[in-house]
């Protein structure tokens, strides 16, 4: 075995292992907090020595920002390339689609990026300043630009995005009141058919909107 193909298959379980204990802190951290979830049980959720572990992340500081760096780099904050000149109603309900398939696709990402909020955003402040603040801020002035047309009812633009965002990830945080109340193991099509037109339906009629024959789901 040469030496570049030896380095080639570390280079590999370097990378399995980092992912396996990410994955591991992830599902932990989500469901136990950062104070329940310790180095030891996340090492043991990974199935690799503890050790192990702290050869990657020294801390679980250190363990806890790579998972939360791992997740903004995942996200795609969404309505990208939007402009007043845009159809608000197929705008938002394309938006809100998008917003229900995240909330049920990553349940573990959406609800630990809620609790790190109800930390009070320790390590995700900076974040929150500098990528979603402008973004935020952006968005705020298309939506205004929609009520000045006259293309959607009078409404406060950024309370309008935090409803969509809480009602989005209601389906991620609170899934297993969602699931317990309907009787469900997971989601199927067709509740994600059923969430998407419902919210929609909810948001866009408080607009004065009716969500775009051509983009409704079926459910």
């Amino acid at each position: 075995m040469t030496n570049e193909t030896k380095q080639n298959k570390k280079e590999i379980t370097r990378q399995k292992n980092y992912q396996l204990i990410l994955d591991a802190a992830e599902a932990l951290f989500a469901k136990m907090g950062y104070d329940g979830a310790s180095m030891s049980l996340i090492a043991k959720e990974a199935g690799l020595p503890k050790a192990n572990v702290h050869y990657y992340f020294q801390h679980k500081e250190n363990l806890y920002q790579a998972v939360l760096d791992r997740i903004i780099s995942q996200w795609n904050l969404g309505l990208e390339n939007i402009n007043p000149e845009d159809d608000p109603a197929s705008v938002l309900h394309l938006y809100i689609k998008d917003k229900v398939s995240l909330a049920i696709a990553q349940p573990m990402q959406s609800r630990l990026f809620a609790t790190e909020i109800i930390r009070g955003a320790p390590c995700l402040k900076d974040y929150i300043r500098e990528d979603v603040r402008p973004w935020f801020n952006s968005k705020i002035d298309i939506i205004q630009s929609w009520i000045d047309q006259g293309k959607i009812k009078e409404i406060d633009p950024v309370h309008l995005l935090f409803s969509i965002w809480s009602t989005t990830q209601y389906y991620a945080d609170f899934q297993t009141q969602v699931f317990l109340i309907m009787d469900l193991q997971e989601y199927g099509e067709q509740d994600v058919d059923k969430i998407t037109n419902t919210v929609s339906q909810l948001i866009l009629g408080s607009l004065g909107l009716t969500v775009p024959s051509d983009l409704a789901v079926s459910g």
